[in-house]
């Protein structure tokens, strides 16, 4: 066998048909699209129309709601934890973050940190440094002698805001008294 002689299997690559190139085609003069309509015409996207009747997905009834301002936080129980410290995954002696968690396998995603979730036994002494935590996690942690920080990433800008504007109306008052 020499280089030029290779070849594809037989039907491993299908040639596209060529529209619209003369009635021996089969394919010719309209192209398949028939006569006349809306459908022949290029520039035509049609998905979901139902000829002006009340198009399926808007006769089926909304349910629930997407809270565009909800935070993303990877989940991870104690126990899974404890399973990692056992299994040598994680260190036991350094802090316990987002980083660390994510290096272990088992904080996925979590855009806006980890929260620290209380399910399971947790007998490790333990330094964790995350988005927040449950009150049962918390107490957990710190009954086997470690400590949770969590970090603080950042407040709503209407928190912000408000900030601001207290600030302002105290500097305000400060002035009018002087």
């Amino acid at each position: 066998m020499k280089l030029n002689d290779i070849r594809d299997n037989e039907g491993a690559r299908k040639t596209r048909i060529r529209v619209g190139r003369g009635i021996g085609s089969g394919k010719g003069k309209t192209g398949g699209r028939g006569q006349k309509g809306q459908k022949s015409r290029s520039g035509v996207a049609i998905k979901g129309f139902e000829g002006g009747q009340m198009p399926l997905h808007m006769r089926l009834p909304k349910r629930g709601f997407n809270n565009s301002f909800a935070k993303d936080y990877a989940e991870v129980n104690l126990g899974m934890i404890q399973k990692l410290v056992d299994a040598g995954k994680l260190d036991g002696n350094g802090t316990v973050d987002h980083d660390a968690l994510k290096a272990a396998g088992v904080a996925r995603g979590g855009k806006d940190g980890v929260r620290l979730l209380g399910k399971g036994e947790l007998t490790a002494k333990l330094t964790f440094k995350v988005a927040g935590a449950s009150k049962g996690a918390i107490e957990a942690v710190e009954k086997a002698g470690g400590s949770v920080e969590v970090i603080d990433k950042g407040k709503p800008e209407h928190e912000k805001k408000a900030a601001r504007a207290e600030a302002n109306k105290a500097e305000r008052a400060k002035k009018a008294k002087a």
